[in-house]
C-alpha cells in the first residue's frame, strides 16, 4: 500500500491545482501558465538528478513532453474553457479505464474484474459528485476533454512501457517536464505575446503549482505507474475530483449534499478495489518486457544516480519487486 499512497500524492495535488490556478492565475494566459507550470518543474528535477538524456531518451522525452505536458496542458485549459468544471472532470474521469485498455496493448497488462469494476463504481461516484444538472454543454468542450483524457492515457502508459528499461524515474521526469515546457515557451510567445505581469500572489501560486502540483506530482504519479498495475494507479486518479470537491467545501464552506456523500463512497470503494493484491501486485498477467530481470536495488523516485548512462536494458528490476 505504500506505492499506493504515493502515487495518490499526484491526484491530490492536481485536485487543489484546479483552485489555485482558478483563484490566483492570470486567466488568459493558458500558454505561458503551461509553460511557466512545466519548465521551471523540470529545471528542479534537473538540478536534483543532474543527469541529461542519452541515446534513445533524446527523443523520447520529446515525445512524453508533448503528450504528458504540452498537449495534455494545453487541451485540459480549452475544456476547462468550454464546459463546466463538473463536466469536464467527468469526461476526465474515464482515464482508468483508457489506461487499464492502453496498458494492455502496450505493456501486456490484462485488466482484471476488481479494476473494471472499481473503474465503473468510480466513475459512478464522480458523476453523482459532479453531475448536478446545471451548465451548458460545448460539443468542441467535450472532445477537448476527451483528447486530453486520451493523450494523457496514452502518454502515461508510453511512459510507463519506457521506463521499465531501468531508467531513473524522477530523471525521466524532469526530461519530458522540461522538453514540455521549452517547446510551450516560444508558442506562447507566438500567440500571447509578452509574458503577463504577475503579482506576489500569483509569483506564490506559480511556486505551488511548479513544485507541488507538477515536480513533485509527476514524480509521484510516475513512479506509481513503475511499481503498481496501470489500473490501480488510473483508479487512484480518482482522488483528483474528490479533492477539488473536498476542497471547495473547506475553503469556500460549500455543503456537502446526500448525493455528493453517496458518490464520494463510491469513489474511494473504486480505489480500494483497484488496490493491488498478493498475487497481483506486480501487475498480476503481465507479461515482462525483459527476458530477465535485473536484480539490482530500484531506484526511487527521490534519488538520481549523476553517473547513471541512461538507457542501458537493464530490465525491470523495480518491476520484480513487490509493491
Amino acid at each position: 500500500m505504500r506505492w499506493v499512497a504515493l502515487t495518490a500524492i499526484a491526484p491530490v495535488a492536481w485536485g487543489t491545482n484546479y483552485y489555485v490556478t482558478h483563484e490566483f492565475l492570470p486567466p488568459d494566459s493558458p500558454l505561458y501558465g503551461a509553460a511557466l507550470r512545466a519548465l521551471p518543474a523540470g529545471l528542479v528535477l534537473l538540478g536534483l538528478c543532474r543527469q541529461r538524456p542519452h541515446g534513445e531518451w533524446w527523443w523520447r522525452s520529446v515525445v512524453l513532453g508533448l503528450l504528458n505536458v504540452s498537449v495534455f496542458f494545453v487541451l485540459v485549459y480549452a475544456a476547462s474553457q468550454l464546459l463546466p468544471t463538473s463536466i469536464a472532470s467527468t469526461v476526465m474521469a474515464v482515464s482508468p479505464l483508457a489506461m487499464m485498455l492502453i496498458a494492455w496493448v502496450l505493456v501486456s497488462e490484462r485488466p482484471g474484474i476488481a479494476h473494471l469494476a472499481g473503474a465503473a463504481i468510480g466513475l459512478g461516484g464522480v458523476c453523482l459528485m459532479l453531475l448536478t444538472g446545471t451548465g451548458g454543454v460545448s460539443v468542441p468542450g467535450i472532445l477537448a476533454s476527451a483528447a486530453a483524457m486520451l493523450v494523457s492515457s496514452f502518454g502515461h502508459i508510453l511512459t510507463k512501457r519506457w521506463n521499465n528499461t531501468g531508467t531513473d524515474v524522477l530523471a525521466s521526469t524532469a526530461w519530458q517536464l522540461t522538453a514540455g515546457g521549452l517547446f510551450l515557451l516560444p508558442v506562447a510567445a507566438a500567440v500571447e505575446g509578452p509574458p503577463p505581469a504577475l503579482s506576489a500572489p500569483a509569483l506564490l501560486s506559480f511556486g505551488y503549482v511548479t513544485l507541488v502540483a507538477t515536480a513533485l506530482a509527476f514524480a509521484a504519479w510516475f513512479t506509481g505507474l513503475r511499481h503498481l498495475p496501470a489500473g490501480t494507479v488510473g483508479l487512484v486518479g480518482l482522488l483528483n475530483p474528490v479533492t477539488g470537491v473536498l476542497l471547495g467545501t473547506a475553503v469556500a464552506g460549500e455543503v456537502l449534499t446526500a448525493q455528493q456523500l453517496c458518490g464520494l463512497a463510491l469513489v474511494l470503494t473504486g480505489v480500494v478495489l483497484g488496490r493491488p493484491t498478493r498475487a497481483g501486485r506486480r501487475g498480476g498477467s503481465r507479461t515482462p518486457l525483459q527476458p530477465a530481470p535485473d536484480k539490482r536495488p530500484a531506484r526511487e523516485f527521490s534519488t538520481c544516480n549523476p553517473r547513471y548512462e541512461g538507457d542501458t536494458g537493464a530490465g525491470s528490476g523495480a518491476d520484480s519487486r513487490p509493491g
